[in-house]
């Protein structure tokens, strides 16, 4: 584990957001905010997926992704068929929720592919982004998004405020996502009930597992925690849910296991386990 102080926001991060902000505009001129945002509020209503988080035990969110920054490609799905029979393969075996990749350029993501998990399978879709502009919130939620992360640390208050009350007009739960303790007052201060403490750096691709220890002793126990990255094997999700994670969030693990849907099952056991340290009661 790589304890080094983490990086600052750098060049790299930028060129990220600026990224995103260049495909926005791109989809906006296609189809305008008014029309984007009268599509979401017509759309079928929100999985609950706050219930999904709350479930009794450790709950498995499995991120399905194609692709990320560091290895490229890392699933060989060329079909929507392929797609969409692996996200019921992880409802069947008890996962809690999805969390798909819809970023272009550093996970070849997209909206479709949040889409046709979502038709699959009776699971809670969470839009796996960066949403720095509301087109995007409306945008998720007309492919199916329930839950919406927002990276705290991109973010000023103001901006942060406003996007999460519009994720929660839309009837979908806000996710702040942060990775140090001052990032967590300020997804508190902005309203935050959903808590993500990820462990991979935005600025680096650098993973910190310890920092969900460091942040959680400072989050009220009326906040639902999510650990995010570095969660490999049934010994991770204990250690996060002794530590008072109601979820973990997996990444690339479960997709570059030699058994994907048995390396999801395990975790899925141990989250529901008798032994495993939960703060919810069954």
């Amino acid at each position: 584990m790589n304890t080094q102080p983490r990086a600052p926001r750098s060049i790299l991060v930028d060129r990220i957001v600026a990224g995103v902000r260049e495909d926005v505009a791109a989809r906006e001129a296609l189809v305008s905010f008014a029309d984007i945002k009268a599509r979401s509020r017509s759309s079928p209503p929100p999985r609950d997926a706050l219930a999904a988080l709350l479930a009794p035990g450790c709950s498995v969110i499995a991120e399905l992704k194609r692709a990320v920054p560091y290895r490229g490609e890392i699933t060989g799905w060329g079909s929507p068929q392929e797609w969409g029979r692996f996200a019921q393969q992880l409802e069947d075996v008890g996962v809690g929720l999805l969390a798909v990749q819809t970023q272009p350029r550093r996970f070849r993501g997209s909206m479709v592919d949040m889409a046709v998990a979502r038709a699959a399978t009776n699971l809670p879709m969470m839009c796996r982004d960066i949403i720095v502009d509301p087109y995007q919130i409306h945008e998720a939620r007309c492919y199916g998004a329930d839950i919406v992360p927002l990276q705290v640390e991109l973010l000023d208050h103001a901006r942060l405020v406003s996007l999460l009350d519009r994720i929660e007009s839309l009837g979908m739960t806000a996710l702040l996502e942060v990775r140090t303790p001052k990032e967590a007052d300020r997804a508190l201060g902005a309203g935050a009930s959903v808590i993500g403490i990820n462990a991979w750096s935005l600025a680096s691709d650098e993973l910190y597992r310890h920092v969900f220890g460091r942040i959680v002793p400072g989050l009220p126990e009326t906040c639902v925690r999510i650990a995010a990255g570095g969660v490999e094997s049934s010994r991770n999700v204990f250690d996060y849910a002794s530590q008072g994670a109601d979820a973990v969030l997996v990444g690339e693990s479960i997709l570059t296991a030699t058994d994907p849907l048995g390396s999801a099952r395990r975790l899925v056991a141990t989250g529901r386990h008798p032994s495993c340290p939960s703060r919810k009661q069954g």
